[in-house]
């Protein structure tokens, strides 16, 4: 297929592409920057793009010709994946005696755990138009009952909650056998950890691959989070279950 790029060499996604094959290409080509570029915020598009494997974020840059700032969607195929396999999970005895504190609620309170990430991080990356879009997303799919692998894009949420009051969450998007985690946050001490554990017990009994984490980080590693490749990372994404086993 053809590809288009910017003069600064990053790939360009159009809403009429097959994007399944554009990744294809772009694993092919040896595509060696960790975003591409995209300018369609709607929510068929965006989850497309999720179905796809990206985690899509967006930013707002200033555009010469228009005189003004505009909002651009920036979906990332990580050049390294941080993934947990649920067989290298690791709970740290310091923190064990906390699990029984909290309980983990999947799928609960989205909007509002997804207004607290924004308010927590800021809207560098979560846009307003991206976050509508998820939104929309969300409401075109509803809520699981039970979180599971599923053929089209979910976003999701993980609410974590003391003695009634939530105090950790983070959302992120269901798509094919992986959850990939997009943001998260946590108002007191442990309970974002506790928070990552019991979500990926949770994946586990769901029949997910992996928890896929994203950008590499310590806090991440110290779980047991792995570093894998573009090219493991669509092969596992696109695996039906008991047909991949990793190499790791």
């Amino acid at each position: 297929m053809y590809l288009h790029y910017t003069s600064d060499g990053y790939l360009l996604i159009f809403p009429e592409d097959n994007i399944h094959r554009v990744v294809d290409a772009m694993l092919a080509t040896g595509y060696n920057e960790e975003f591409c570029i995209a300018l369609d915020f709607s929510p068929g598009f965006v989850a497309r793009l999720m179905e796809a494997g990206f985690l899509v974020m967006s930013a707002e840059v200033f555009d010469k010709d228009e005189g003004k700032s505009v909002c651009v969607l920036l979906p990332k195929l990580h050049l390294i994946r941080s993934a947990l396999f649920f067989e290298n999970l690791h709970i740290k005895r310091s923190i064990r005696r906390f699990l029984p504190r909290y309980e983990l609620r999947p799928d609960e309170d989205f909007d509002r755990i997804l207004d607290r990430c924004v308010q927590v991080h800021g809207a560098e990356w979560l846009t307003p138009p991206l976050v509508e879009s998820i939104r929309k997303i969300r409401e075109n799919t509803g809520r699981m009952a039970a979180c599971g692998p599923t053929k089209t894009a979910h976003p999701v949420s993980f609410a974590l909650y003391r003695e009634g009051k939530l105090v950790a969450g983070e959302f992120g998007v269901v798509a094919g056998r992986v959850y990939t985690s997009y943001s998260g946050y946590y108002d007191e001490d442990n309970a974002g950890t506790v928070q990552l554990i019991l979500t990926t017990r949770y994946l586990q009994t769901r029949n997910f691959a992996f928890f896929d984490l994203g950008m590499p980080l310590d806090y991440k590693t110290n779980l047991g989070a792995v570093d894998i490749s573009p090219e493991e990372f669509v092969a596992i994404f696109r695996s039906k279950p008991g047909r991949y086993v990793s190499g790791l």
